[in-house]
């Protein structure tokens, strides 16, 4: 195998405030792995609260032994390796998950929804994020959004409900909430729930921290809207101990290291009875490709990533009627990547 690697600053088209930070770029780290005249691309998206880094990644990406991996890919044999390295890192892992699911996609010549039995008709419709900001650059945001049929949207400060007032003077689409462990009052946040259940809200992101499970807890038991772990889901190890703390789960490639864990992740919930959101990072077409290819299997999706920046490498993923369109190529299915990249 070859290996080819870049550091690359996503640009974002808006700075993009949460609960507990802003930012106006993300840095990634792209991977190309060659091997019998096929490539296949990884993305790491190394978004800064996750305590990832060139340096991280490049540290971690020196142990790898790329002579071990052998086709047919045992995925699970994979990850136990990468995860034996070191522990953590996992959007370099994903990096590599990734970019081996797009080789072996194209050296079995079958798009990787296949190899994952995702049928492309049961795709979701996914969602359009807009961050915490002032009515005004709340309603240029949203220009943004046509094409999209939902809308998520950040909420955890104290102007919760100016937010979505405005949101809903320019669109009565439905809405996303992700309140980014921004809640605290378990009685506020109840009251504010109900009456976002009013505003036509959806599903509800990490209402309250992560580690106050009884909490968390409380809320689902009590809530009109489906609640899902975010923050408080990161590996598939966490899966079993929120069962009853919500009603589901997001998952995001960069913290289930790959597409084979995150498929794994999806068919535990679905055993548990929890339902799932696939979402993403601030990412290119790479990443939010492997999501998509994995979103027909969930209950919803927020894949928006290369809809938010401006220096996307790669060709923008087809979409139509709020959906992603994948397209039979083998692999990701990946499309138009900017010349010399990687050189």
């Amino acid at each position: 195998m070859k290996i080819s690697c870049k550091a690359f600053e996503l640009e974002l088209k808006h700075p993009f405030s949460i609960a507990k930070f802003t930012r106006t770029s993300t840095p990634l780290f792209l991977l190309k792995i060659e091997h019998e005249g096929m490539v296949g691309y990884g993305e790491a998206s190394m978004v800064p609260y996750m305590g990832e880094s060139y340096e991280t990644a490049n540290a971690f990406l020196k142990k790898v032994d790329w002579n071990r991996f052998r086709f047919p890919l045992d995925f699970a044999a994979v990850m136990a390796y990468l995860d034996d390295l070191a522990p953590g890192n996992p959007a370099i892992k994903a990096a590599i998950d990734i970019a081996l699911n797009d080789l072996n996609g194209k050296l079995l010549n079958k798009p990787c929804y296949e190899v994952y039995g995702a049928d492309p008709a049961k795709m979701p419709v996914t969602s359009f994020t807009v961050g915490i900001d002032t009515p005004a650059v709340l309603r240029k945001k949203l220009e943004d959004a046509k094409g999209f049929k939902v809308i998520k949207v950040k909420l955890g400060r104290e102007n919760d409900q100016e937010i979505i007032e405005t949101i809903r003077s320019v669109t009565d689409a439905p809405l996303y909430v992700d309140a980014n462990q921004g809640w605290s009052d378990r009685i506020k946040a109840i009251d504010l729930i109900y009456w976002l259940h009013n505003q036509g809200v959806v599903l509800i992101e990490q209402p309250m921290d992560k580690n106050d499970l009884e909490g968390n807890a409380w809320l689902t038991e009590r809530s009109p809207i489906p609640l899902l772990a975010d923050e408080a889901m990161q590996r598939l190890k966490d899966l079993d101990g929120l069962r009853g703390a919500y009603h589901g789960i997001n998952i995001k490639l960069m913290k289930s290291t790959g597409m084979y864990e995150g498929h794994q992740t999806i068919l535990r919930a679905q055993t548990l009875g929890m339902k799932v959101l696939i979402g993403c990072m601030s990412e290119t077409s790479i990443a939010t490709l492997a999501g998509a290819h994995l979103a027909p299997l969930c209950n919803w999706a927020d894949l928006d990533g290369p809809f938010l920046t401006v220096n996307n490498p790669f060709e923008q993923p087809e979409f139509k009627d709020g959906k992603y369109i994948l397209n039979d190529l083998p692999g990701l299915g990946l499309k138009g990547m900017k010349e010399n990249l990687f050189d």
